[in-house]
């Protein structure tokens, strides 16, 4: 089974479609898989719901979908480097489902692991515990969280194999493992592409059978999010 793609619009191509739910992998600007990201806007697919950390920077990421006004719901544990994010959702523009963060790695990791809820004491007596089930174990409150699943799921490694076996690359791995297995559809932003079996079995960190369609973008731009010099 080819599973290269020969761009990134080539590998979006009858995939993503209006109303859907889509998990972005990526943390701020690191991980990101930014080549998918901009297929995705040129797609003009809209009112999506996507979960990712956050929603990248004004402009750059997940950013631009929403200066396109494609999102109309975003599943996020932060949002503080983006003010158009800030505006569409104080204006009311923007449906926003806010999640604890290491709640969210979780809740992505028991959508890809076909369990459909957990217990955490994660937001107990805070509005996250709103409206949600709670239950006491061994003297302690817990709340029900319900796990989380996409139509599509796009993330960013920095090697592949033919096969779709990802090997991710330090803090740019953050949550793109969960969101890789947690999408019925996964595509995978790569730098590097290596034949089948040149990958040590033991290095992989997301297995080729969670991987559909790969592209590769060998120059990413890799953008910073904050620059800070220290003066002389």
């Amino acid at each position: 089974m080819n599973k290269l793609y020969p761009s990134a619009q080539a590998a979006l191509d009858g995939l993503v479609a209006d109303g859907q739910t889509l998990a972005v992998g990526g943390f701020g600007l690191c991980g990101i898989p930014e080549a998918l990201i901009a297929a995705l806007r040129d797609s003009g697919a809209k009112q999506l719901t996507v979960i990712s950390n956050n929603a990248g920077v004004d402009g750059f990421g997940l950013g631009q979908l929403l200066t396109t006004r494609q999102i109309s719901k975003m599943i996020s544990s932060y949002v503080g480097e983006n003010k158009e994010f800030e505006r569409q959702f104080l204006a009311g523009e923007l449906a926003l489902e806010f999640t604890p963060q290491g709640t969210l790695a979780e809740k992505l990791r028991a959508g890809g692991s076909g369990i459909p809820a957990f217990f955490t004491k994660t937001g107990v007596g805070t509005v996250v515990a709103e409206g949600k089930e709670l239950r006491e174990f061994d003297g302690e409150t817990y709340v029900m969280e319900r796990a989380l699943k996409a139509d599509v799921s796009l993330v960013k490694a920095w090697r592949a194999d033919r096969s779709g076996n990802l090997v991710f690359r330090k803090t740019a791995r953050n949550f793109n493992p969960m969101i890789a297995a947690a999408g019925k559809v996964c595509v995978a932003e790569v730098e590097q592409l290596v034949e089948t079996g040149a990958l040590d079995p033991d290095q992989i960190h997301t297995p080729g059978i969670y991987v559909d369609r790969i592209v590769v973008n060998a120059t990413p731009e890799k953008r910073i999010e904050q620059r800070t010099l220290r003066s002389n």
